[in-house]
């Protein structure tokens, strides 16, 4: 299994930004489908946005507009530029392979909206 490490999460306030990266172990390009996932407290993790492997990319409807993602298959890289935050986008972020994730999560990092 290709491993995940995440970064780049903190707390920001309304209005701000944050650029996530995710770093993997192995060939990033081996993967069709990337995602970005989030988990808010006492919620289930979802799908924020997603990313092939030719760049064709995919948002929720709560991110469209705010939040970029990109791929880079030769540094086996998953970004994820977040503009305009707000309160609900808080949650743990986490990378993985969509659909049909690997068993095995990262550590994700944490992002928290508030003033």
């Amino acid at each position: 299994q290709v491993q995940f490490v995440e970064s780049g999460g903190g707390l920001v306030q309304p209005g701000g930004s944050l650029r996530l990266s995710c770093a993997a172990s192995g060939n990033m390009f081996s993967i069709p489908i990337m995602g970005w996932y989030r988990q808010a407290p006492g919620k289930q993790r979802e799908l924020v946005a997603s990313s092939s492997r030719f760049d064709v990319t995919t948002y929720a409807d709560s991110v469209k507009g705010r939040f970029t993602i990109s791929r880079d298959n030769v540094q086996n890289k998953l970004d994820l530029q977040m503009n305009n935050l707000k309160a609900e986008d808080s949650g743990v972020y986490y990378c993985n392979r969509h659909p049909s994730p690997f068993p095995d999560w990262g550590q994700g990092t944490q992002v928290t909206v508030s003033s």
